[in-house]
């Protein structure tokens, strides 16, 4: 988060990295979706059906949702919201897993660490339930594809 100076409001003037107050800023809807993918071998992709350990696109779901409840304990400037909805979809494509989570919250300051921290936890939990097949395992492309409410308006990923 920027200031209208265009500095970092996570630093005081000392370089300090702090907590932003967001005590006075206004309460609105705000909504953001991130990404992240896990690229698996074909045999990895053959083999999810018959994961010992269960469903490995359930398990990251329900992984994915319990760390968006959670990412004010995981990072430290964030701050602890009341999260209205999170979802996410984990989908296997022809080189992998993609997940996409969201959130959304009324309040004074935005969700998207919520959603990056649901889709980064998900594809993690991909390669926990995984990675006895393949150490090979890459997680890619974990990032934010879009946000709206707050202050700085709203943002959409431009495809690629």
């Amino acid at each position: 988060m920027t200031t209208d100076s265009g500095k970092l409001s996570h630093f005081d003037e000392a370089g300090d990295a702090r907590m932003v107050d967001v005590s006075a800023k206004q309460l609105s809807r705000r909504t953001a979706t991130a990404s992240a993918f896990v690229e698996l071998s074909q045999e990895v992709l053959a083999a999810l059906p018959s994961n010992p350990k269960g469903n490995p696109l359930e398990v990251a779901r329900f992984a994915g949702i319990q760390a968006a409840k959670k990412t004010s304990e995981l990072i430290p400037m964030c701050h602890p919201l009341a999260l209205t909805h999170v979802d996410v979809t984990a989908s296997i494509e022809n080189d992998g897993v993609r997940i996409v989570a969201s959130a959304a919250t009324v309040g004074p300051t935005g969700v998207e660490m919520e959603a990056l921290t649901a889709a980064s936890v998900a594809a993690l939990t991909v390669y926990d339930m995984t990675k006895a097949l393949d150490k090979g395992i890459v997680i890619r492309h974990i990032r934010l594809e879009e946000k709206s409410g707050g202050k700085s308006g709203d943002f959409r990923r431009v495809p690629s």
